[in-house]
Protein backbone atom coordinates (compact mmCIF):
# COMPACT_ATOMS: atom_id res chain seq x y z
CA UNK A 1 0.00 0.00 0.00
CA UNK A 2 1.27 3.01 -1.37
CA UNK A 3 2.18 6.06 1.64
CA UNK A 4 0.21 8.87 1.57
CA UNK A 5 2.39 12.02 2.03
CA UNK A 6 -0.46 14.76 1.02
CA UNK A 7 -1.25 17.25 3.88
CA UNK A 8 -5.14 16.39 4.09
CA UNK A 9 -4.40 12.11 3.87
CA UNK A 10 -1.81 12.39 6.53
CA UNK A 11 -4.37 14.81 8.13
CA UNK A 12 -7.52 12.31 8.20
CA UNK A 13 -5.51 9.36 9.43
CA UNK A 14 -4.27 11.66 12.26
CA UNK A 15 -7.66 12.41 13.42
CA UNK A 16 -9.05 8.62 13.19
CA UNK A 17 -6.04 8.03 15.15
CA UNK A 18 -6.91 11.31 17.46
CA UNK A 19 -10.80 10.08 17.86
CA UNK A 20 -9.42 6.28 19.38
CA UNK A 21 -7.00 7.87 21.40
CA UNK A 22 -9.67 10.39 22.97
CA UNK A 23 -11.11 6.86 24.50
CA UNK A 24 -8.01 5.50 25.64
CA UNK A 25 -5.75 6.75 29.42
CA UNK A 26 -3.74 9.91 28.83
CA UNK A 27 -0.86 9.54 27.32
CA UNK A 28 2.65 11.98 26.21
CA UNK A 29 5.50 11.59 24.10
CA UNK A 30 8.38 12.46 26.74
CA UNK A 31 10.46 14.13 23.96
CA UNK A 32 11.02 14.46 19.68
CA UNK A 33 13.80 15.30 17.87
CA UNK A 34 13.88 17.70 15.37
CA UNK A 35 17.18 17.84 13.10
CA UNK A 36 18.36 21.75 13.05
CA UNK A 37 21.69 23.90 11.43
CA UNK A 38 21.93 26.13 14.60
CA UNK A 39 20.67 24.96 18.33
CA UNK A 40 20.28 28.66 19.78
CA UNK A 41 18.78 29.84 16.83
CA UNK A 42 16.22 27.25 16.68
CA UNK A 43 15.70 28.00 20.09
CA UNK A 44 15.74 31.27 20.04
CA UNK A 45 12.67 31.22 17.11
CA UNK A 46 10.39 28.90 19.02
CA UNK A 47 10.76 30.33 22.28
CA UNK A 48 10.43 34.24 20.85
CA UNK A 49 8.11 33.17 17.72
CA UNK A 50 5.96 30.50 19.02
CA UNK A 51 6.01 31.32 22.43
CA UNK A 52 7.23 28.12 23.86
CA UNK A 53 9.60 27.35 26.46
CA UNK A 54 13.01 26.00 27.01
CA UNK A 55 12.48 23.22 29.30
CA UNK A 56 15.95 21.92 28.91
CA UNK A 57 19.40 23.58 28.22
CA UNK A 58 22.05 21.44 30.01
CA UNK A 59 25.78 20.42 28.51
CA UNK A 60 26.01 16.75 28.65
CA UNK A 61 28.74 14.60 30.28
CA UNK A 62 30.30 14.57 26.77
CA UNK A 63 29.84 18.30 26.28
CA UNK A 64 27.34 18.30 24.03
CA UNK A 65 24.49 21.01 24.63
CA UNK A 66 20.91 19.48 24.51
CA UNK A 67 18.28 21.46 24.27
CA UNK A 68 13.94 20.43 24.69
CA UNK A 69 12.05 23.05 23.88
CA UNK A 70 7.80 22.69 24.60
CA UNK A 71 4.81 24.80 23.97
CA UNK A 72 3.60 25.99 27.52
CA UNK A 73 1.59 23.42 29.90
CA UNK A 74 -0.67 26.09 30.73
CA UNK A 75 -1.54 27.16 27.14
CA UNK A 76 0.24 29.21 24.18
CA UNK A 77 -2.02 32.02 23.36
CA UNK A 78 -5.37 32.78 24.02
CA UNK A 79 -7.91 30.53 22.69
CA UNK A 80 -4.87 27.88 22.72
CA UNK A 81 -3.92 24.76 24.42
CA UNK A 82 -0.49 22.61 24.68
CA UNK A 83 0.43 20.85 21.96
CA UNK A 84 0.13 17.28 22.39
CA UNK A 85 4.42 17.08 22.23
CA UNK A 86 6.05 17.10 26.09
CA UNK A 87 9.44 18.30 24.32
CA UNK A 88 11.02 18.70 21.15
CA UNK A 89 14.95 18.45 21.11
CA UNK A 90 16.92 20.45 18.73
CA UNK A 91 19.40 18.18 17.36
CA UNK A 92 22.26 19.50 15.01
CA UNK A 93 23.15 16.00 12.77
CA UNK A 94 27.10 14.95 12.40
CA UNK A 95 28.13 16.25 9.09
CA UNK A 96 27.70 13.83 6.15
CA UNK A 97 25.41 11.99 8.34
CA UNK A 98 21.59 10.97 6.96
CA UNK A 99 20.07 13.23 9.64
CA UNK A 100 21.54 16.21 7.28
CA UNK A 101 18.77 15.12 4.66
CA UNK A 102 16.15 15.65 7.20
CA UNK A 103 16.64 19.30 7.71
CA UNK A 104 13.86 21.48 5.67
CA UNK A 105 11.27 18.84 5.40
CA UNK A 106 7.85 17.58 6.70
CA UNK A 107 8.94 17.00 9.91
CA UNK A 108 5.15 15.18 10.43
CA UNK A 109 4.66 16.66 13.67
CA UNK A 110 1.29 18.43 14.63
CA UNK A 111 0.24 20.72 17.04
CA UNK A 112 -3.39 20.50 18.23
CA UNK A 113 -4.79 23.85 18.74
CA UNK A 114 -8.76 25.14 20.07
CA UNK A 115 -8.06 27.66 16.89
CA UNK A 116 -6.21 27.11 13.99
CA UNK A 117 -6.68 31.10 12.80
CA UNK A 118 -5.88 33.20 15.79
CA UNK A 119 -2.82 31.27 16.22
CA UNK A 120 -2.08 31.75 12.40
CA UNK A 121 -2.86 35.35 12.83
CA UNK A 122 -0.75 35.66 15.54
CA UNK A 123 2.10 33.42 14.44
CA UNK A 124 2.19 35.42 11.22
CA UNK A 125 2.66 38.70 12.84
CA UNK A 126 5.62 37.34 14.00
CA UNK A 127 7.27 36.44 11.00
CA UNK A 128 6.31 32.38 11.00
CA UNK A 129 6.12 31.31 7.76
CA UNK A 130 2.80 29.55 6.34
CA UNK A 131 3.21 27.76 3.38
CA UNK A 132 -0.47 26.79 3.70
CA UNK A 133 -3.47 28.81 5.38
CA UNK A 134 -5.95 27.46 7.88
CA UNK A 135 -8.68 25.58 5.76
CA UNK A 136 -11.33 22.78 6.24
CA UNK A 137 -10.14 19.43 4.98
CA UNK A 138 -12.57 17.82 2.96
CA UNK A 139 -12.57 14.65 5.10
CA UNK A 140 -13.12 17.21 8.72
CA UNK A 141 -16.81 17.24 7.64
CA UNK A 142 -17.09 21.30 8.47
CA UNK A 143 -15.24 20.04 12.08
CA UNK A 144 -11.18 20.24 11.19
CA UNK A 145 -9.14 23.00 10.07
CA UNK A 146 -5.54 22.82 9.48
CA UNK A 147 -2.57 24.70 8.49
CA UNK A 148 1.34 24.28 7.94
CA UNK A 149 4.10 26.33 9.36
CA UNK A 150 8.10 26.34 8.78
CA UNK A 151 10.56 26.87 11.10
CA UNK A 152 13.66 29.10 10.83
CA UNK A 153 15.12 25.64 8.60
CA UNK A 154 12.25 25.02 6.52
CA UNK A 155 11.16 22.06 8.89
CA UNK A 156 7.14 22.25 8.22
CA UNK A 157 4.67 21.32 11.12
CA UNK A 158 1.26 20.85 11.15
CA UNK A 159 -1.31 23.26 12.85
CA UNK A 160 -4.40 21.19 13.39
CA UNK A 161 -8.05 22.54 15.07
CA UNK A 162 -10.42 19.25 15.63
CA UNK A 163 -13.94 19.93 17.24
CA UNK A 164 -13.97 16.48 19.23
CA UNK A 165 -10.63 17.12 20.36
CA UNK A 166 -11.12 20.60 21.31
CA UNK A 167 -13.89 19.20 23.29
CA UNK A 168 -11.57 16.91 25.05
CA UNK A 169 -8.93 20.19 25.41
CA UNK A 170 -11.49 21.82 27.21
CA UNK A 171 -12.52 19.48 29.92
CA UNK A 172 -8.60 18.49 30.53
CA UNK A 173 -8.14 22.72 30.97
CA UNK A 174 -11.18 23.10 33.37
CA UNK A 175 -10.06 19.62 35.13
CA UNK A 176 -6.88 21.41 35.45
CA UNK A 177 -7.92 24.76 36.58
CA UNK A 178 -10.70 22.91 38.72
CA UNK A 179 -7.16 21.23 40.66
CA UNK A 180 -5.26 24.66 40.50
CA UNK A 181 -7.99 25.91 42.29
CA UNK A 182 -8.81 23.37 45.12
CA UNK A 183 -4.47 23.34 45.38
CA UNK A 184 -4.83 27.13 45.12
CA UNK A 185 -7.44 27.47 47.99
CA UNK A 186 -5.42 24.45 50.20
CA UNK A 187 -2.14 26.69 49.83
CA UNK A 188 -4.21 29.99 50.76
CA UNK A 189 -5.58 28.25 53.89
CA UNK A 190 -2.55 26.67 55.06
CA UNK A 191 -1.35 30.14 54.97
CA UNK A 192 -4.01 31.22 57.24
CA UNK A 193 -3.45 28.19 59.48
CA UNK A 194 0.30 29.08 59.64
CA UNK A 195 -0.19 33.14 60.62
CA UNK A 196 -2.96 31.40 63.60
CA UNK A 197 -0.80 28.53 65.06
CA UNK A 198 2.11 31.37 65.26
CA UNK A 199 -0.18 33.47 67.43
CA UNK A 200 -0.35 30.60 69.80
CA UNK A 201 2.70 30.81 70.30
CA UNK A 202 3.78 33.21 73.43
CA UNK A 203 4.29 36.79 72.19
CA UNK A 204 5.60 38.45 75.20
CA UNK A 205 7.85 37.04 78.09
CA UNK A 206 7.14 37.61 81.49
CA UNK A 207 9.47 39.68 83.69
CA UNK A 208 11.98 37.02 85.49
CA UNK A 209 15.03 38.51 87.17
CA UNK A 210 17.42 35.40 88.02
CA UNK A 211 16.53 33.27 85.06
CA UNK A 212 16.74 34.46 80.93
CA UNK A 213 14.79 32.02 78.72
CA UNK A 214 14.16 31.98 74.99
CA UNK A 215 11.81 29.10 72.98
CA UNK A 216 11.99 27.93 69.40
CA UNK A 217 9.79 26.20 67.27
CA UNK A 218 10.35 24.74 63.24
CA UNK A 219 7.43 22.76 62.03
CA UNK A 220 8.39 20.36 59.60
CA UNK A 221 5.21 21.34 57.12
CA UNK A 222 3.40 24.80 57.26
CA UNK A 223 1.91 23.79 60.40
CA UNK A 224 2.88 21.12 63.19
CA UNK A 225 1.99 19.71 65.96
CA UNK A 226 4.82 20.69 68.50
CA UNK A 227 4.16 23.62 71.21
CA UNK A 228 5.86 25.55 73.58
CA UNK A 229 4.73 28.21 75.94
CA UNK A 230 5.74 30.97 78.81
CA UNK A 231 3.25 30.82 81.56
CA UNK A 232 2.67 34.23 83.57
CA UNK A 233 1.96 32.66 87.38
CA UNK A 234 2.04 35.01 88.94
CA UNK A 235 4.20 36.68 92.12
CA UNK A 236 7.11 36.35 90.12
CA UNK A 237 6.47 32.83 88.95
CA UNK A 238 7.43 31.42 85.40
CA UNK A 239 5.52 28.40 83.99
CA UNK A 240 7.30 26.66 81.03
CA UNK A 241 5.49 24.48 78.76
CA UNK A 242 6.95 22.31 75.79
CA UNK A 243 4.45 19.40 73.97
CA UNK A 244 4.40 16.98 71.53
CA UNK A 245 1.05 16.12 69.62
CA UNK A 246 1.07 12.97 68.37
CA UNK A 247 0.85 12.83 64.47
CA UNK A 248 1.95 15.61 61.98
CA UNK A 249 0.16 18.56 60.02
CA UNK A 250 -3.01 20.05 60.24
CA UNK A 251 -4.73 17.38 62.30
CA UNK A 252 -1.48 18.06 64.70
CA UNK A 253 -1.62 21.31 64.72
CA UNK A 254 -5.75 21.57 65.88
CA UNK A 255 -4.87 19.50 69.06
CA UNK A 256 -2.07 21.62 69.85
CA UNK A 257 -4.45 24.24 69.45
CA UNK A 258 -6.63 22.32 72.38
CA UNK A 259 -3.81 22.02 74.65
CA UNK A 260 -2.72 25.58 74.26
CA UNK A 261 -6.44 26.38 75.37
CA UNK A 262 -6.75 23.67 77.86
CA UNK A 263 -3.27 24.93 79.58
CA UNK A 264 -3.67 28.67 79.50
CA UNK A 265 -7.28 28.33 80.25
CA UNK A 266 -6.34 26.49 83.77
CA UNK A 267 -3.18 27.98 84.82
CA UNK A 268 -4.34 30.15 87.80
CA UNK A 269 -4.03 27.20 89.76
CA UNK A 270 -0.70 25.82 88.52
CA UNK A 271 1.69 27.25 91.43
CA UNK A 272 -0.63 26.51 94.46
CA UNK A 273 -1.58 23.23 93.15
CA UNK A 274 0.53 22.20 90.04
CA UNK A 275 -0.81 17.89 90.38
CA UNK A 276 -4.50 19.56 90.19
CA UNK A 277 -3.13 21.66 87.04
CA UNK A 278 -2.02 19.09 84.74
CA UNK A 279 -4.89 16.44 85.84
CA UNK A 280 -7.71 19.06 84.66
CA UNK A 281 -5.39 19.91 81.40
CA UNK A 282 -5.48 16.02 81.26
CA UNK A 283 -9.39 15.62 81.75
CA UNK A 284 -9.53 18.89 78.94
CA UNK A 285 -7.72 16.80 76.22
CA UNK A 286 -8.93 13.53 77.00
CA UNK A 287 -12.56 15.26 76.52
CA UNK A 288 -11.95 17.07 73.62
CA UNK A 289 -10.27 14.75 71.50
CA UNK A 290 -11.06 11.77 69.69
CA UNK A 291 -9.43 8.46 71.07
CA UNK A 292 -5.87 7.63 70.73
CA UNK A 293 -5.04 11.50 70.75
CA UNK A 294 -2.26 12.01 73.18
CA UNK A 295 0.65 14.46 73.69
CA UNK A 296 3.79 14.36 75.91
CA UNK A 297 4.50 17.30 78.04
CA UNK A 298 6.96 18.39 79.92
CA UNK A 299 5.80 21.56 82.58
CA UNK A 300 8.19 23.13 84.90
CA UNK A 301 7.78 26.34 87.08
CA UNK A 302 10.08 28.65 87.91
CA UNK A 303 10.26 31.15 91.48
CA UNK A 304 12.49 34.13 90.71
CA UNK A 305 13.04 34.64 94.65
CA UNK A 306 14.12 31.00 95.57
CA UNK A 307 15.09 29.95 91.94
CA UNK A 308 13.72 26.33 93.11
CA UNK A 309 12.51 24.87 89.76
CA UNK A 310 9.82 22.41 90.10
CA UNK A 311 8.71 20.14 86.65
CA UNK A 312 6.36 17.06 85.69
CA UNK A 313 7.76 15.21 82.74
CA UNK A 314 4.23 13.51 81.19
CA UNK A 315 6.02 10.99 78.83
CA UNK A 316 8.39 13.18 77.14
CA UNK A 317 12.35 13.37 76.06
CA UNK A 318 14.44 13.99 78.81
CA UNK A 319 15.23 17.88 79.59
CA UNK A 320 19.07 18.16 80.20
CA UNK A 321 19.93 20.40 83.34
CA UNK A 322 23.60 21.43 82.65
CA UNK A 323 25.47 22.80 86.10
CA UNK A 324 27.93 25.67 85.90
CA UNK A 325 30.63 22.82 86.27
CA UNK A 326 29.28 21.22 83.08
CA UNK A 327 28.04 18.29 85.06
CA UNK A 328 24.58 17.20 84.09
CA UNK A 329 21.28 16.14 85.18
CA UNK A 330 18.59 14.03 83.06
CA UNK A 331 14.82 15.45 84.12
CA UNK A 332 13.59 12.31 83.32
CA UNK A 333 9.46 11.18 83.00
CA UNK A 334 7.51 11.22 86.15
CA UNK A 335 4.36 10.31 84.43
CA UNK A 336 2.77 9.26 81.79
CA UNK A 337 1.16 11.34 78.25
CA UNK A 338 -1.49 13.25 78.79
CA UNK A 339 -5.08 13.30 76.66
CA UNK A 340 -4.68 9.28 76.39
CA UNK A 341 -6.36 8.40 79.61
CA UNK A 342 -9.17 9.15 81.45
CA UNK A 343 -7.75 8.66 85.01
CA UNK A 344 -4.28 10.05 85.24
CA UNK A 345 -2.17 11.37 88.06
CA UNK A 346 1.31 13.04 87.72
CA UNK A 347 4.21 13.72 90.38
CA UNK A 348 6.25 16.91 90.76
CA UNK A 349 9.90 17.25 91.43
CA UNK A 350 12.43 19.62 92.62
CA UNK A 351 15.60 21.07 91.60
CA UNK A 352 17.78 23.97 92.65
CA UNK A 353 19.29 26.09 90.23
CA UNK A 354 22.38 28.18 90.86
CA UNK A 355 23.68 30.87 88.91
CA UNK A 356 25.37 29.56 85.63
CA UNK A 357 22.79 26.84 85.25
CA UNK A 358 20.89 25.83 82.15
CA UNK A 359 18.30 23.61 81.60
CA UNK A 360 17.01 22.54 77.73
CA UNK A 361 13.89 21.45 76.62
CA UNK A 362 13.27 19.84 73.37
CA UNK A 363 11.02 17.21 71.16
CA UNK A 364 12.20 14.01 69.51
CA UNK A 365 12.32 16.05 66.37
CA UNK A 366 16.21 16.99 67.26
CA UNK A 367 17.32 13.76 68.51
CA UNK A 368 15.51 11.68 66.34
CA UNK A 369 16.97 13.56 63.09
CA UNK A 370 18.53 10.86 60.97
CA UNK A 371 21.64 11.04 58.61
CA UNK A 372 22.18 9.19 55.70
CA UNK A 373 23.56 6.12 57.00
CA UNK A 374 19.95 5.89 59.70
CA UNK A 375 21.58 7.32 62.53
CA UNK A 376 19.76 9.57 64.96
CA UNK A 377 21.23 12.68 65.91
CA UNK A 378 20.74 11.87 69.62
CA UNK A 379 20.78 13.06 72.83
CA UNK A 380 24.56 13.06 73.49
CA UNK A 381 25.23 15.18 70.10
CA UNK A 382 22.41 16.98 71.29
CA UNK A 383 24.41 17.77 75.00
CA UNK A 384 27.97 17.84 72.76
CA UNK A 385 25.98 21.17 71.04
CA UNK A 386 24.94 22.43 74.54
CA UNK A 387 28.23 22.60 75.87
CA UNK A 388 29.78 23.95 72.64
CA UNK A 389 27.46 26.71 72.14
CA UNK A 390 26.36 27.45 75.74
CA UNK A 391 28.11 31.11 76.21
CA UNK A 392 26.15 32.07 73.18
CA UNK A 393 23.22 34.37 73.61
CA UNK A 394 20.30 32.22 74.07
CA UNK A 395 18.61 33.01 70.62
CA UNK A 396 21.61 32.20 68.92
CA UNK A 397 22.54 28.92 71.23
CA UNK A 398 19.01 27.64 69.62
CA UNK A 399 19.78 28.35 66.43
CA UNK A 400 23.07 27.00 66.66
CA UNK A 401 21.67 23.88 67.95
CA UNK A 402 19.05 23.57 64.77
CA UNK A 403 21.40 24.16 62.53
CA UNK A 404 23.77 21.75 63.75
CA UNK A 405 20.91 19.21 63.65
CA UNK A 406 19.98 20.33 60.21
CA UNK A 407 23.58 19.60 59.15
CA UNK A 408 23.59 16.55 60.60
CA UNK A 409 19.99 15.32 59.19
CA UNK A 410 20.24 17.02 55.61
CA UNK A 411 17.30 15.55 53.79
CA UNK A 412 13.61 16.93 54.34
CA UNK A 413 12.91 17.38 58.07
CA UNK A 414 10.70 14.74 58.95
CA UNK A 415 9.16 15.67 62.35
CA UNK A 416 8.99 19.43 64.48
CA UNK A 417 12.02 21.02 66.00
CA UNK A 418 11.35 22.51 69.55
CA UNK A 419 13.48 23.59 71.74
CA UNK A 420 13.52 26.10 74.89
CA UNK A 421 16.59 27.13 76.75
CA UNK A 422 16.55 29.21 80.17
CA UNK A 423 19.65 30.33 82.24
CA UNK A 424 19.89 31.20 85.85
CA UNK A 425 21.38 34.49 85.96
Amino acid sequence: MEHSTHPEGVLGAHAAALRAALLQPFLRLNFVSLWVRDQERSRQFFVEKLNFETIVDMQTPEGVRWIVVAPPTAGWLPGTAGAGITGMALCVPTEGSAETQRIGQNTGFSFLTEDVRSVFEAWSRRGVRFPLAPTEPSWGGGQARYALFEDVDGNSFSLIEFDEATRALETERRVQAAKLEAERQVAHDMAIAKQVQTRLFPQRQPLIRTLAYAGTCHPARTVGGDYYDFLDLGSGRLGLVLADIVGKGIGAALLMANLQAALRSQCATAWEQPERFLRSVNQLLYQNTAEGDYATLFFAEYDDDTRKLRYSNCGHPPALLIRSDNSVERLGATCTVVGLFEKWDCVMEERELAPGDAVLLYTDGVTEALNGEGEEFGEQRLLDATRKHRELSLPEFLGAIVDQARRFSPHEQSDDITLIAAKCT
